[in-house]
Parts: structure tokens; sequence; C-alpha cells
């Protein structure tokens, strides 16, 4: 296998983590020189990327076996504009991965948009809401082009809430930032970086198809995991404040128009067996390797 992961940021680093070991090669790109080193530690090595492909970028590009797509499209576009390195790609997709033979694309079950609190799976119609996440939609409608003109496996790995080590309701609890807004009915998914890295492992070992959701297995509402991370720690737990009335920035208020409780059964039928099945399991196993800061 040689691994290469564009946006090795929290999740890409994890999953560069989990395969440096066993791959021939395995490169992360990063847009920032002080990032570098965060990928370096993986095993893996580093390069920039800004939106120009360099000649050892392009290099890397020409053998690469495996791609994982973590990079974010951007979404001023009312109707999203699609993926940026499909984009960057002037001479087309399977010229510049010529050797390639699996592509994973990390998405967000952010694409589904509001079902009010229904539990849903891979087959549910996607009516995104917020404009990231047409543009997310927009990019795996980009892929599943590209990946099948190449002819190669696509998987779309959508993911939920992520947290992990550095990201999670300890840190805002310790720093003062945590909050328990109260909005009845609300509910959402995570998933712990972990098991992102896991499930994407998984599927690229075997060179998988399809779309997958990797979350959690116990959707809730968020104070709920406030509450949780609170009584494991002996942090102070915040007063309740109501999300109609609370101050919240149009990004913050966006999070809280999606309602849906989103299945993970596809991934665990594929073979995977998560780590963190629930925000439980999550927190404690971060409290108890005093794992949580990072």
């Amino acid at each position: 296998m040689k691994l290469l992961v564009f946006g090795a940021g929290f999740s890409g680093r994890a999953i560069l983590s989990e395969l440096a070991a066993e791959c021939e090669s395995a490169i992360g790109t990063t847009r920032s020189e002080a990032n570098r080193a965060g990928i370096e530690a993986t095993g893996a090595k580093s390069l920039v990327y800004d939106g120009t492909i360099t000649d050892e970028l392009a290099e890397a590009m020409a053998s690469a076996t495996h791609l994982v797509q973590s990079i974010a499209p951007d979404h001023q576009a009312e109707t999203g504009s699609g993926d940026p390195l499909l984009a960057a790609v002037k001479d087309g997709f399977s010229a510049a991965f010529p050797a390639l033979q699996w592509i994973g694309y990390l998405s967000t079950v952010g694409v589904y948009g509001d079902y009010g609190g229904e539990w849903i799976d891979e087959d549910a119609e996607c009516r995104p809401v917020s404009r990231r996440s047409k543009a997310r939609l927009a990019a795996e409608d980009d892929w599943r082009l590209a990946a099948a003109g190449a002819g190669r496996p696509l998987a779309i790995i959508r993911l939920s809430g992520i947290y992990g080590p550095g990201r999670n309701a300890f840190v805002n609890l310790a720093a003062g930032k945590a909050r328990r807004l109260i909005k009845p009915g609300q509910v959402f998914n995570r998933i712990h970086v972990a098991d992102i890295a896991g499930a994407t492992a998984m599927l690229a070992r075997g060179q998988s198809p399809g779309i997958f959701n990797v979350t959690d297995e116990k959707p809730a509402p968020p104070q709920d995991v406030i509450e949780e991370a609170a009584h494991i720690s002996g942090f102070s737990l915040p007063r309740e404040a109501d999300f109609e009335t609370a101050d919240l920035s149009p990004m913050a208020r966006s999070f809280y128009g999606e309602n849906k409780r989103v299945s993970n059964l596809r991934i665990r039928e594929a073979g995977y067996r998560f780590r963190y099945p629930d925000y439980h399991a999550g927190l404690k196993a971060l409290w108890s390797d005093a794992d949580w800061k990072g």
C-alpha cells in the first residue's frame, strides 16, 4: 500500500497513524509548514499542499495506490462548488493517479439534512440544509464521477461529530467553554477519531467501495454528553441554557437545524467493530488514559 492522505488534519493524522506502519509509503498533506511535524509523528512523510500541485506532490500522486481525501470543499456558493482536489487536477484524474487502487472520501452525515430525530441509514434521501453540507454532497458527486471514469472503487465515508484527544467535552469544561444548550428532542451522533481511523483502514485494506456511515451507536442530546463528562471528571457542570434565546453564531445555530439518528449498521456488517461504540465508552477511555488533552 502506498497511501496518500490529502488534508491530514485531526482525522487524516489518525488514519496515517493507523496505517503508516504497514504501508510501503505513507504521505499526508497540509497547508501549513507548522503542521508538518504532527504528520511526521505518525510515521508518515509530510508535504505542503496549498492548491498548487508541486513536482514532488505529483510524483506522490502518480505512485499512490490508496487515496484518502479529507480536504473540505468550498461552501461559499449556495449550491456547493464541488471538490477542490479534483478541480486542481487539470489533466484529468486518471492521468494524475495512474496507480490508484482505492479511493476514500471523508464526507459528513450532514448531507442527509433534517429528519426530525428519525433513524436513517445510507439509503436515506440526501436533502442537505447548510451550505457546508450542500458542498459536501456536490463533492461526493464529483468523486463518484471521477471514480467511475477511472474504474476505481470509491468509499464515501460519512462522519458525524468528531471527538478525541484534545477535542472533547473535557477540554471545553476545563476551559469554561462548555454549554448545556437545551433544545427539546434534539439529538446528534458522534464518532471517536480512533474509529474513523479504524473503519477507514479496514475499507482501505479491502479496497471496499460503497457509502458508509461511520458514526456511533447512541445518538443523544448534546447536554447529555456534557453531563457525562462532568460526572467522570469532576469539572463543574455549566448551567442549562435555552437554545432559542442563547447567543450563538449563525454557524453554531445551523448545526441544530439538523436532527436525526444515524445508523452505522452497514459498516458493522462489513466487518468493523467499534472501539468506542458510544460516547460513554469514548469519554471514559479518554479520561482514564489521561489522553483527553491531546
